[in-house]
């Protein structure tokens, strides 16, 4: 490497271990700590170097747990060499946590590794507007910003002359990109589409009320961009919804929905959902369970409600009672696994061309679909990084058995 490193596998014995941590909820935080612990008694001599949102946060709480070296704030992360000075233990952490309001650092955008050309992650857009009353983002991650459309594409074209085929565009707030900077995703998504030897385009997550009706259409007539949208929800009760400081009614989001399944009806569609709201009551939460019932959706993600310090519903409402959030919890994970289900046995007996990758198990190789259906495929029939048409035969352990039907250099 450039500096004289080299990059090892997190686990295994290195002289200076960075861990770039997450604190969306209090378990969150807890999971960092255990891992930076992990760390430590794995490499007790090794530079340990804790990165990202939860320090960013709560840099004091990172810098108390012994042995770490070195705490970054989330604008230092991408500037470790020139911050930190010298890689050696210093019996001292040092801490460089500066605010992040008002900052317009973008940061590296692009994550993919060249021994695992499947998928790659290019984040275009960073930081949030929105002030949801339960969420940290913004003063962790800053104010909304994008990154230039013409860097983005050039970005692009370095990972598909890498060999990938997929790019999944992420960010904080995907659908808010070039707002600020006077473009737009669907702008992004025109530009991005095209390039030669991108054959899938696929969006991380968009927020309802940013999947206009024009962005819609582009993703409906394009043959690049995935039939895939993860749309957040987090609470199917207006009352509640209030209160998170969401956008959008319940109303307008299963407007979203209809408007989603009219033009792609087989389209994936994911919902983010949170139980447990302060103050919610268990009328709103089976109001919430009721209407995402009734919701032609494919998969739920839930999250149990976690106060986050510093946020203004960690200080208004009453609180739910732990078991009764875990308990609402399971509910509509169980719910959600009957959407999964219903919508994976839907695609039995049709074909579809999936992206293979390259982890094998029990002698198959996944790949996904563009609406984003896992296919088990026999290794023996298929290879890593192949785009590959499947007739979908049954499903087995929430995923689905596929079978080739084409010839690979055909298919792609």
């Amino acid at each position: 490497m450039a500096r004289g490193f080299d990059v090892v596998e997190f686990g295994d014995t290195a002289e200076v271990v960075v861990i770039n941590t997450c604190s969306v909820t209090e378990r969150a935080d807890r999971e960092c700590r255990q891992v930076i612990r992990r760390a430590l008694r794995r490499d007790p001599g090794a530079v340990v170097i804790v990165t990202g949102c939860y320090a960013q946060l709560s840099p004091e709480k990172v810098a108390s747990i012994e042995g770490v070296d070195v705490v970054l704030g989330s604008r230092e992360k991408f500037m470790v060499f020139e911050t930190v000075g010298t890689l050696e233990k210093q019996g001292t952490p040092q801490v460089f946590v500066e605010e992040v309001a008002g900052t317009t650092d973008f940061g590296p955008a692009m994550s993919g590794q060249a021994g695992d050309r499947t998928r790659a992650f290019l984040k275009v857009q960073d930081g949030c507007d929105y002030s949801c009353s339960y969420c940290t983002i913004p003063l962790a991650r800053g104010a909304s910003r994008s990154q230039a459309i013409g860097a983005t594409v050039m970005q692009a074209q370095s990972l598909i002359r890498d060999g990938f085929k997929e790019i999944v565009l992420t960010g904080v707030n995907v659908g808010d990109y070039g707002r600020r900077e006077g473009s737009s995703l669907l702008e992004l998504l025109r530009a991005l589409a095209p390039l030669p030897g991108l054959f899938r385009l696929r969006l991380s997550s968009i927020e309802p009320n940013l999947l206009t009706p024009e962005l819609l259409d582009f993703v409906a007539e394009s043959r690049t961009v995935c039939k895939h949208f993860h749309i957040p929800l987090q609470s199917g009760t207006d009352s509640v919804l209030r209160r998170m400081r969401r956008r959008y009614t319940t109303f307008e989001y299963a407007d979203v929905i209809r408007r989603v399944r009219e033009l792609l009806p087989g389209c994936g569609i994911g919902v983010d959902v949170i139980t447990g709201f302060p103050g919610e009551t268990d009328e709103e939460f089976l109001s919430t369970y009721h209407f995402l019932n009734e919701l032609p959706v494919s998969y739920f993600h839930v999250f149990t409600y976690s106060e986050r310090p510093n946020t203004p519903a960690a200080e208004a409402g009453t609180p739910v009672e732990p078991r009764t959030r875990q308990k609402r919890s399971e509910m509509l994970r169980t719910l959600g696994q009957k959407k999964r289900t219903a919508f994976l046995q839907g695609l039995v007996g049709t074909t579809a061309m999936i992206l293979t990758e390259g982890t094998v198990e029990d002698g198959f190789r996944s790949g996904f679909t563009d609406c984003y259906a896992r296919v088990a495929v026999s290794a023996e029939e298929v290879g890593e990084n192949e785009l590959v048409r499947v007739s979908l035969a049954g499903l087995r352990d929430d995923r689905l058995e596929g079978r080739p039907v084409a010839p690979r250099e055909e298919a792609a």
